[in-house]
């Protein structure tokens, strides 16, 4: 029997995917080889025989790893992991890791040849693991001997690794169940992936449906005289799928990769009642021809013109301008994904529309008719969509969104096939694949005819769920609700437009911190379930305020919410924040008020108010400041300039971390906040944390206190702004805020002999905000960000 726990890995390939897994194997703390060629033909004046020479593909992946944008690592500090190395120099070290997983090029020869390496070096009990997209496991497997076969299955991960949430996999006849389970809580619980179950059929569920649903649009464009950017405008927010649609899709993937996988569908689905979609058009292999392959060649379907982004003419190849389509069906397509599906495939009229609606009546027809090959349930294939192809719906999802009966009707019409089942389902009165009982969610089962529950990880905590279940409800506005996670921990969830700090979140988090010590309570999250924590404060009302002149109604505010976070902070008990996503402002603000962090390692936190001509006012300074000064915030011998400088330019540049990694480097996170990968597990975390803090006997922190450098510490920022007015880094606005943030950092008109209380700096903090607020130029810079979402330089 294979390893149960997977504590070291490597990586058999240096490419896109291989060193995208590495990477994030790093980023959960898995120390990883990882191997590659010797490069087959030495340039002149190589050393033949150094490793530098001989470990240079495995190298260059690492360098790789560091240049690329966005980041596949969370903390470049991880790299030290990846061990890189060779297949000919260093197959003996195979015999220390637990899981090896071959990420070679996507050749039957060559994976086959790298399975002969890794069985004769390999740990007897370490799992083997192919990251193939197309071929045959069978094929794979041939003359292996059934220890070979009992530990071997594929794991698909989807690329961007670390951005990707779906991992599909796919086991082999003979693979031991418990290396599947292995490898599955490996995955959900370390490397934060949404598993999906597939068959051993080609590209299995993902790739298989959005590479046809891609293919047929792109054979139907004719029919409707569409062009590039009405596709991308249709199959993007109108119709649940993400911004980059179709056209910009393939660009990002590659137009080589994306001619290679539809054209092992066409190879290999010989069967297939639909196998000519998949036969790529004329046009893309003339561009692969051209090495115009998307966004790695720098032009492809797009590139970037002298005037902006220019499309191809599908017909003349030639690059123009690209146009803003107009139809009357997506402008209407308003509110939730299923509502906006809906508004355009059933309601529109227009050739959008009409376009829309024949392009998702195939694909649903076809998904269907794909369930027991690629798939045993819709669950799986509605997973794999979501997760690999980040659609808002899954198929069955959206077809619940047109509705089941009106969509198969509409297929009749149309002369589409689909399976019977649907017919039975609807004639039984079923008329959706997803339905809640109560607080449980059921799908479909088409082969036993009923409902089932869909499967929940005893780390998942859904707020839906949540919401549906019985006496949850503390109590709530329109700004936030206060939820009973079970087991005596509160949930305060932000439900405002971004999650955006107000006046409602502001009294429900004194209202959920009175409940919370005055009862019978063990402590507190902070938390949600949108992408998103919170992206800062209500910035339009902070700017209403100032133009009408109420520096009351705005000093009122701030203070509620600097107490509010300061309640937090000195609870009698434990606060945990789960930040996830964006954690911009006021949001990071609530975060570091906490006692604690449980952090979603997709975190993109920062205070950014200088952008918007301010600084940060509900305890941001004051909260950076703690984090980054420690116990040391009294030492009298210790020098605080070179500590402010650093918690100045976070604040004054308006750093925002990439990841949760980063966010402890910039000093948002502390040494014992923790980072959780899967964002389906961080409120479990959270809750969990809460509990282990309160049965440890948790007391409140003490209010700090620090002795600050006054006015010549101030003097000293204002000497280097100076520098930059005069260097035209920062504008003479710029200067001006970045002044008034030194005075606070500072600590104002102290000295360092006089230790400073919180409330001291959170007074300066409130003063320098107002005064800001007053400003013109931070009112036009306020203006600006709510009218084009980007800071003004003025």
């Amino acid at each position: 029997m294979a390893t149960k726990h997977i504590r070291k890995a490597a990586v058999i390939g240096g490419g896109v995917m291989g060193r995208g897994i590495a990477a994030h194997l790093a980023n959960a703390r898995i120390p990883v080889l990882l191997l590659d060629i010797v490069p087959p033909k030495p340039g002149e004046g190589d050393d033949v025989n150094s490793p530098a020479f001989r470990n240079k593909f495995a190298l260059n992946a690492i360098t790789n790893i560091k240049k690329e944008k966005p980041s596949a690592i969370y903390s470049h500090l991880d790299l030290d992991l990846i061990t890189p190395g060779n297949v000919e120099d260093h197959l003996e070290l195979l015999a220390d890791v637990d899981w090896i997983v071959e990420a070679v090029p996507e050749s039957l020869p060559i994976k086959k040849a790298t399975f002969d390496k890794i069985e004769k070096h390999a740990n007897p009990e370490a799992i083997i693991a192919s990251n193939t997209s197309g071929l045959s496991i069978k094929a794979m497997l041939e003359g292996r001997p059934d220890s070979f076969k009992k530990r071997f299955l594929v794991t698909h991960f989807f690329n961007p690794v670390r951005y990707m949430k779906l991992l599909e996999i796919v086991e082999a006849e003979d693979t031991d169940p418990e290396v599947t389970k292995t490898v599955v809580e490996f995955g959900e619980k370390v490397l934060g992936k949404g598993i999906v179950f597939g068959k051993d059929t080609t590209n299995f569920i993902a790739n298989r449906i959005g590479v046809h649903g891609m293919m047929t649009i792109m054979h139907t464009m004719p029919k409707y005289e569409m062009t590039i950017e009405d596709v991308d405008a249709i199959f993007a927010k109108p119709m649940g799928r993400p911004k980059s649609a179709v056209f910009r899709t393939a660009d990002v993937v590659g137009l080589d990769t994306f001619v290679h996988v539809a054209t092992n569908c066409y190879d290999t689905l010989t069967e297939d009642d639909e196998r000519d979609i998949f036969k790529v058009p004329e046009y893309m292999k003339t561009l692969v021809e051209r090495g115009w392959t998307g966004s790695k060649a720098k032009q492809g379907f797009m590139r970037k013109g002298k005037g902006g982004i220019e499309v191809l003419d599908l017909n003349t190849l030639e690059y123009r301008e690209r146009n803003k389509p107009e139809y009357a069906s997506l402008a209407a397509a308003k509110g939730s994904p299923a509502a906006r599906i809906k508004k355009v495939v059933v309601d529109g009229d227009d050739k959008a529309a009409k376009f829309a609606k024949e392009i998702t009546l195939r694909s649903l027809a076809y998904t269907a008719r794909l369930l027991g090959e690629i798939a045993d349930d819709i669950l799986n294939v509605d997973r794999g969509m979501r997760w690999g192809f980040n659609w808002d719906l899954g198929p069955f999802q959206t077809w619940d969104a047109i509705g089941v009966k009106w969509g198969a009707e509409q297929m009749k019409a149309e002369g589409i096939s689909y399976p019977t089942w649907v017919d039975e389902m609807v004639a039984k009165g079923n008329d959706s694949f997803y339905k809640w009982e109560g607080n449980k969610e059921l799908y479909y089962d088409y082969r036993e005819h009923t409902y089932r529950p869909i499967p929940q990880h005893e780390m998942e905590i859904s707020l839906e769920v949540l919401k549906k279940t019985d006496n949850t409800k503390v109590f709530g506005n329109d700004g936030a609700t206060l939820h009973d996670m079970g087991d005596g921990v509160a949930l305060l969830e932000f439900h405002t437009k971004m999650n955006s700090i107000d006046d409602d979140i502001i009294s429900m988090m004194h209202r959920a911190i009175d409940e919370v010590e005055n009862n019978d309570w063990e402590g507190l999250v902070i938390g949600n379930s949108s992408d998103n924590f919170s992206a800062g404060a209500n910035l339009l009302l902070v700017l209403m305020n100032a133009r009408a002149g109420n520096w009351t109604d705005i000093e009122s505010m701030v203070k509620q919410f600097q107490d509010a976070n300061q309640r937090m902070r000195f609870s009698s008990k434990p606060v945990v924040a789960a930040p996830t996503g964006l954690t911009l402002g006021g949001g990071a603000e609530v975060a570091l008020g906490a006692n604690a962090i449980q952090a979603a390692g997709e975190l993109y936190m920062g205070l950014v108010e200088v952008g918007v001509g301010l600084i940060p006012g509900g305890a941001g300074t004051l909260g950076l400041l703690r984090n980054h000064f420690g116990r040391h915030a009294t030492n009298t011998n210790l020098n605080p300039v070179s500590i402010i400088q650093d918690v100045f330019m976070a604040i004054g540049m308006a750093k925002v971390a990439t990841s949760a990694e980063e966010a402890r480097e910039l000093g948002f996170l502390n040494a014992d906040d923790v980072v959780t990968i899967n964002r389906d597990h961080l409120l479990y975390r959270a809750k969990q944390r809460v509990l282990g803090m309160s049965r440890a006997g948790f007391v409140a922190p003490r209010p700090m206190k620090f002795n600050l450098p006054g006015r010549d510490g101030a003097a000293t920022i204002d000497t280097m702004l100076y520098s930059m007015e005069q260097n035209n880094q920062v504008s003479a606005h710029d200067r001006l805020i970045g002044a008034k943030l030194g005075s606070v950092l500072t600590g104002g008109n102290t000295t360092p002999k006089i230790a400073v209380s919180e409330q001291y700096i959170l007074d300066l903090e409130r003063e320098v905000f107002l005064s800001l607020c007053g400003e013109e130029k931070s009112q036009a810079r306020m203006e600006y960000m709510l009218m084009n979402n980007k800071p003004l330089r003025n």
